[in-house]
């Protein structure tokens, strides 16, 4: 099996979880977002882009 470079994505919380259903809340949360302008730096993976996806009206994807 052949080593793969870990690649990361990073992300910044730009909307507000006020009246949003608890779910989005969560998935803030389990991407280590809770306030605006928080950035969180993560590994690139289908689940963690599947999360992204699902808030994607909250956050957004940094370019470094």
């Amino acid at each position: 099996m052949a080593k793969t470079p870990n690649k990361t994505v990073t992300v910044e919380q730009t909307g507000s979880p006020i009246r949003r259903p608890v779910a989005q809340r969560q998935t803030l949360v389990g991407l280590g977002l809770n306030k605006i302008g928080r950035r969180s730096v993560l590994q690139d993976t289908p689940a963690v882009r599947g999360m992204i996806a699902k808030v994607a009206h909250m956050v957004r994807v940094v370019e470094e």
